[in-house]
């Protein structure tokens, strides 16, 4: 991807350090961030996983729930559950060592069902736009009024799918995605 030729900083959402971003679509600070983010996104899907699992193997006949079952089945925390344990704000039967038990009428009334079933992955609807010259920039005006680059600037439109249309010798890009793109940069 081409360099910019703007100072945008960022805080990483890792670390919290501000950073001055290379690319328009950098989110983390260094390549280590990046792979801390990752790995938490590739456990929380995992923990997901397993969370969906347990909750098919409940059945809806069963009145009293472990922790483990309630926090599979509901939209909680193990920390949040345990405190409101310990605060009384729900109330549990303790039947020995590791034998506390939830009743699913409390907890439906605290906390909402977890979604067991994931939606499949819908097509987006195709945006459509006004391609008419005065609701476009051409790549002239775009790199003069962003102080970029004109190779930048096509890097970016091809990266992220921005339509054009070419009438002569001109190409003209909607203004509408161009400034949202941009947004960010200050003139």
């Amino acid at each position: 991807m081409a360099k910019a030729n703007y100072h945008i900083r960022r805080k990483c959402p890792i670390c919290g350090t501000i950073f001055e971003i290379r690319t328009i679509d950098a989110v983390y600070c260094s390549h280590n961030c990046s792979a801390v983010a990752s790995k938490r996104k590739k456990a929380q899907e995992e923990k997901e996983k397993k969370y969906e699992q347990m909750a098919k193997e409940i059945p809806d006949i069963k009145e009293y729930l472990t922790a483990a079952e309630a926090i599979a089945m509901y939209c909680v925390e193990r920390s949040t559950l345990y405190r409101d344990i310990r605060l009384k704000k729900l109330p549990s039967v303790n039947l020995g060592q590791r034998q506390l038990r939830l009743k699913r009428s409390d907890l439906n009334e605290r906390y909402e069902l977890r979604k067991k079933v994931r939606k499949a992955a819908q097509k987006p609807i195709p945006k459509t736009y006004n391609m008419e010259p005065e609701n476009c920039y051409t790549i002239g005006e775009i790199s003069e009024k962003f102080r970029i680059h004109d190779s930048s600037v096509w890097a970016h439109i091809r990266k992220f799918s921005i339509p054009t249309r070419q009438i002569g010798n001109y190409v003209y890009a909607p203004k509408s995605e161009i400034d949202k793109l941009y947004k960010s940069i200050k003139l």
